[in-house]
């Protein structure tokens, strides 16, 4: 019933009478800057079973002991699998009630897409696509710790846009029937969580529901095309990690004869489905900062890349930036730019390449401006984008630049929880 929806059950695993709250940790690509945070994680979680110990913070790639690292995550989840810290809940999706630190619910349905309705490359014409530029030196080091690993833990968010709420609204209506699977407080200001077991025969209704979001004539209908390739999902965070599962499962797919790749684990990943219409969700931009340069000249080299940038306030697009000298505005009248964040990302390729120097993807104004505050040291804070024209913008435009928006700060990101074996 869901072979042609990109969008299945999976055999999902839960732990088995653990501590919820320290199981639970937030996605591994968030404070990628906050040495501190991960330090508090590891002594909160201390030595009870967590998916702390299932996977590595991007803080620590590259890292001098990032293979001792993933050789332990791996022997951890044999250790947990061996030990039965998990129960499985067979052909199902889970139902996500995320309470967020602001009160807002954000709802969400944990199942599988299947990898072969999936690319990230630009001009994908799949089922399922990426929203924004991936950078493809970032997927090596994630596909090390990947390749080897027996589970998966998603903190992918795939999107839908359902503005009639035929299936996550929907299915929210039938909870009372369902199974509760968890209900607990998250660790580290994440809020609530509860899931919810959606198997049986509620499984038809969301698989018509997702089938007729993949229909050529409701997709040019919805959005004034002609014949466009549908596009039903967008990775709306987590891009590099799903980007990730589908090189692996290539690499895997040379090995494997047609049959039985067909049916093998690893062409699926778990993700979290929710509708960008989702009163909870906004999109929050994502931030640069630049270490190890020297920040005026870095603007004088900005204001001589684009003659038309100026300091100070204006028609165009605009972004502020601040350093431990000062701080201002820069606008910058670029019309074959459709967003300020590419106007910056488009220079900052360039400058680093030739000046050296390292950026990093900041979730939060308060903490670019606290890292900012280091030498040689520049933060830049962008303009929010609106959510309601993502998917035309990626129908006509294809992908927008890399870390454009994130849906919520740092501490509204995915949780991880639900596990699924791979191999």
């Amino acid at each position: 019933m869901f072979s042609k929806t990109g969008f299945l059950p999976a055999d999902i695993m839960l732990p088995n009478k653990c501590d919820m709250s320290k199981w639970s940790v937030v996605a591994c690509d968030q404070y990628t800057s906050e040495p501190k945070y991960w330090d508090e994680v590891e002594a909160a979680v201390g030595d009870v079973p967590s998916t702390f110990r299932l996977m590595l913070p991007e803080i620590y790639l590259g890292g001098d002991n990032e293979s001792a690292r993933i050789e332990d995550i791996n022997a951890k989840m044999k250790d947990y699998i061996d030990g039965n810290v998990f129960k499985t809940c067979e052909h199902s999706f889970i139902f996500v009630e995320r309470t967020l630190k602001n009160g807002k619910i954000r709802r969400g349905l944990v199942g599988t897409v299947d990898l072969e309705a999936y690319d990230f490359n630009i001009g994908a014409s799949t089922l399922i696509r990426s929203t924004e530029g991936t950078v493809l030196s970032r997927i090596p080091p994630r596909m090390r710790v990947r390749e080897k690993a027996m589970l998966e833990m998603p903190h992918v968010m795939l999107l839908i846009d359902d503005k009639e709420g035929t299936v996550i609204e929907q299915t929210a209506k039938t909870l009372n029937d369902c199974e509760k699977l968890y209900d607990f407080e998250l660790m580290k200001d994440g809020g609530h969580i509860k899931g919810y077991r959606i198997c049986g025969d509620a499984l038809e209704d969301i698989a018509n529901a997702l089938g007729a979001l993949t229909v050529q004539a409701n997709f040019d209908k919805k959005y004034g095309t002609v014949g466009k390739p549908v596009i039903a999902y967008a990775v709306g965070d987590g891009n590099h990690s799903l980007a990730t599962a589908k090189q692996c499962y290539e690499q895997l797919k040379l090995q494997l004869t047609p049959q039985v790749a067909e049916n093998h684990p690893a062409r699926f990943a778990l993700v979290e489905l929710v509708n960008i219409h989702d009163q909870s969700l906004e999109f929050e931009p994502i931030h640069r900062v630049v270490f190890d340069v020297d920040p005026e000249e870095l603007i004088k080299a900005f204001l001589a890349y684009y003659p038309a940038a100026r300091l100070g306030e204006g028609e165009g697009h605009r972004f502020s930036y601040c350093y431990a000298g000062g701080s201002g505005v820069i606008t910058c009248i670029c019309p074959e730019q459709g967003l300020a964040v590419s106007v910056l990302q488009s220079f900052l390729d360039i400058f680093l390449i030739e000046h050296g120097g390292r950026v990093d993807y900041i979730h939060g104004k308060e903490v670019v401006k606290a890292l900012s505050r280091q030498a040689n040291t520049i933060g830049f804070l962008l303009p929010p984008m609106g959510k309601s024209e993502l998917f035309k913008t990626v129908i006509t435009d294809g992908v927008l630049p890399r870390k454009t928006f994130s849906m919520g700060e740092a501490n509204d990101k995915r949780f991880y929880l639900e596990c699924r074996r791979i191999k």
